[in-house]
């Protein structure tokens, strides 16, 4: 919902402190001598007041992180009074900051040390569009309150400055509270967040080990440890960080895989002899990662057991929170955590937070990596790992475990218990040093479809680690129904139609055009031009403009098996978009499918909806560049979210009407795609994000903006709906961590997170 004007390229004029090292068209790179490097920045004319949004373009940083400062000269040249400072990073390489006065110039200064900077460009662009600002402070406001009333409240003081001040007062006024806010979160680095938030002390680790042995029951886990030839420090720091576990009920299951290094028997003989809880099979012929862990697993005893690898680490907190979580989910199968990286030095980098069990993310990686726990009789029926998947033979065990289990059974802990060791030619350090690997992981997933015997196809991503996985379309293809409301603006209706009807590969749909009281003489003859079209049938729908009404009325006379729900500000980019949504749809097990939409300019307008942004929900990672992976690449495989934007989505008819259709009643306008979302996901069913169907979005152009009281206060009223009706799921959505912000879509980290550190003890039942 967040608009941004063209982006401009920044033309920098060393200052100071600066050399560059390499310019070309497409990079530029600068070395930053001392401790105040400078640019003055050239502007074509003054920054109007407004909201601006800073982006370093494909950056490469020396250090963690720059602390930027923006000297702003409204015409009393530069000063300490007018600056703004943030902090980014290649995680976070943008901020948003807001200008009250017009601007003549502008002084970067891009760190306060030395260190070197590498970018694509330094792009400036404004944020625009009143709607977009009044919906999303007004979320964002939503989400700083504690109660009903207090939304009430601030919702309605909003209202008051819009009716003293307008539209352009509101906009100022709440617009600063979210500029100061984004800046607080870009310029917050992981090192701090993990300083603050994810640090014990000792205290706190004796409490957890008081915790671990007050426990009813404590299963005993075992870790699974594979080793070869690991450097000595290593080793011993990662059987450390076992021994060192706030939960003590543990054994250690390391095998040697025929190690040439004879520092490797010693240390693992030395411990061996100290811990009684460690034992150690030491093969006599090396066979690799599948046939170590193999042996490892013969020595477990445990229900239930961890990876970890010869070089990698735990967290203290790690087998008690995975002690609880079994408690909590007895029949649970498999558990996984987020994790992180760490470096020779022990820094903490590159956190990846994870959502919770998302079968169309896994298929396209394995997301699982570290920490994962399984349960030992199954993984033994299984036949353990296999060989000939090495590189990949933890995701071929996963897709052969998650084969046999329901959803429920795959349980995520989101919070960082591993931490992965970023040595040279492992995968932490750069995935492209095992090639190999994604060969594996594409085999593997391939095996994966032929079991399930659905006539799926894998395909590679181009340029990108991860999988396509193209489920099989029934035959005969279903009928697809796509329900365009509209109103007049012919140049988008026909846009969006013409676009169908030339564009799309798959045959079998029909276009239900909704009039909802056009007057237009071009629109009315365009309608009329198309009734020789046999896929194209004109509805009319005489009430005043409620989408959720129109698209219920209009499902009654569609004929498909499927209903597409489609604005008329769409536009076909990829020709077998309908084929790649129908593919998923058809699953019984999938309710709402959504498409990758992008505005004119190509960047990113919908990439699935989060929900608790700013209150209720928002479109994630904002308005980027359509070439942008996402977090972790959740902007490049097809994967899970809470909900889809009704722009261009697909559902099967029978679930459309099991729901009810939209709720036209209470959400006439906004959010009833959300509403709809979560009522299918109540449904037991997935809803699903595809990238591989691809549209442009001119995003509502035709209603125009929320520009009037009467509109805010209906607006108002939908969010009051959603966070009464949906209160608990808006807290908490299962596939966005607690750990990333709910004040922006950039999956940036939260202040403070919304998981506490310490472990939370549910009460355990005896098993006797």
């Amino acid at each position: 919902m967040q608009l941004l004007s063209r982006m401009s390229a920044l033309k920098l004029s060393p200052l100071g402190d600066v050399e560059i090292v390499e310019k070309s068209a497409r990079r530029t790179s600068w070395r930053f001598t001392g401790s105040d490097p400078s640019f003055i920045v050239r502007l074509r004319r003054p920054l109007v007041p407004g909201q601006y949004r800073l982006d370093l373009v494909d950056p490469e940083i020396e250090t963690d992180g720059l602390n930027v400062k923006l000297y702003l000269d409204t015409g009393s040249d530069f000063s300490e009074v007018e600056i703004v400072s943030f902090r980014l990073s290649e995680n976070v390489p943008y901020c948003i900051f807001e200008i009250e006065r017009p601007v003549h110039r502008l002084r970067l200064d891009p760190h306060d040390a030395p260190g070197a900077l590498s970018v694509g460009m330094i792009s400036l662009s404004r944020l625009s569009t009143p709607f977009s600002k009044i919906a999303r402070v007004s979320r964002a406001a939503a989400n700083r309150v504690n109660s009903l009333d207090d939304v009430r409240r601030l919702l309605g003081k909003s209202y008051s400055v819009l009716k003293k001040d307008g539209i352009v007062g509101l906009r100022q006024a709440l617009g600063r509270s979210l500029a100061r806010e984004a800046r607080e979160i870009t310029g917050a680095s992981y090192a701090e967040w993990v300083r603050r938030y994810d640090t014990f002390t000792a205290d706190e680790i004796e409490t957890m080990r008081q915790m671990a042995l007050d426990l009813v029951d404590p299963p005993l886990i075992s870790v699974v440890m594979p080793v070869y030839n690991a450097p000595e420090d290593l080793l011993r720091e990662a059987i450390e960080s076992v021994r060192g576990q706030a939960y003590q009920n543990w054994q250690l299951c390391i095998a040697d895989d025929a190690s040439t290094d004879r520092r490797v028997r010693t240390v693992l003989e030395e411990f061996s002899a100290l811990d009684s809880r460690i034992e150690v099979v030491f093969r006599e012929q090396n066979g690799h990662i599948s046939e170590a862990s193999n042996s490892a697993l013969a020595l477990v005893k445990g229900d239930w057991f961890a990876l970890l690898d010869h070089d990698d680490l735990l967290r203290p907190n790690a087998l008690l929170e995975v002690a609880l979580e079994i408690s909590r989910h007895p029949d649970a199968a498999l558990i996984y955590s987020d994790e992180d990286k760490i470096d020779g030095k022990g820094e903490r980098y590159d956190p990846f937070f994870k959502p919770n069990f998302s079968l169309e993310m896994f298929r396209a990686h394995n997301y699982f990596n570290h920490l994962t726990v399984h349960k030992t009789a199954l993984v033994r029926s299984l036949g353990g790992w296999r060989k000939g998947y090495e590189g990949s033979q933890d995701y071929d065990l996963n897709l052969r475990v998650i084969e046999t289990q329901p959803i429920a059974a795959i349980r995520h802990i989101p919070k960082i218990l591993y931490h992965w060791r970023a040595a040279a030619g492992s995968t932490a350090s750069a995935g492209s040093e095992k090639g190999y690997a994604y060969s594996a992981g594409f085999r593997a997933l391939e095996d994966h479809a032929k079991r399930l015997g659905s006539g799926a196809r894998v395909e590679e991503v181009a340029g990108l680690p991860f999988y396509r996985y193209r489920p099989h379309i029934p035959q005969p293809e279903p009928l697809v129904s796509l329900i365009i409301p509209t109103r007049d603006r012919f140049e988008l209706i026909k846009g969006c139609v013409d676009s169908i009807l030339e564009k799309t590969i798959y045959s079998n749909y029909e276009i239900l055009i909704v009039d909802n009281g056009s007057t237009d003489p071009d629109t009315l003859a365009y309608f009329e031009s198309l009734s020789d079209e046999s896929r194209v049938r004109n509805l009319s729908y005489d009430h005043p403009f409620n989408y959720s009404a129109i698209n219920n009325y209009a499902a009654g006379f569609a004929r498909g098996e499927i209903l597409g729900l489609i604005n008329n500000d769409i536009e076909v980019i990829s020709p077998d978009w309908l084929d790649e949504m129908v593919s998923f749809a058809t699953d019984p097990e999938i309710g709402c499918v959504g498409a990758k939409l992008l505005y004119a300019n190509r960047t990113l307008q919908h990439g699935g909806v989060i929900l608790g942004v700013g209150g209720v929900a928002a479109h994630s990672h904002g308005a980027t560049s359509d070439l942008d992976a996402g977090y972790f690449g959740r902007l490049a495989v097809a994967s899970n979210y809470s909900a889809v934007t009704a722009a261009c989505m697909l559902v099967r008819k029978e679930t459309f009407e099991i729901i009810g259709g939209l709720n036209e009643a209470d959400l006439a306008i906004a959010f009833n795609d959300v509403d709809f979302c979560i009522r299918v996901r109540d449904l037991g069913l997935r809803n699903v994000f595809t990238p591989f169907a691809t549209l442009y979005h001119l995003e509502s152009v035709s209603r125009g903006a929320e520009d009037t009281p009467e509109k805010y206060e209906r607006f108002r009223n939908e969010v009051e709906y959603m966070m009464k009706s949906w209160r608990t799921q808006l807290k908490e959505d299962p596939f966005y961590s607690p750990n990333l912000t709910i004040s922006a879509v950039n999956f940036s980290l939260a202040f403070p997170p919304r998981v506490s550190k310490l472990p939370q003890t549910v009460p355990v039942q005896s098993s006797d």
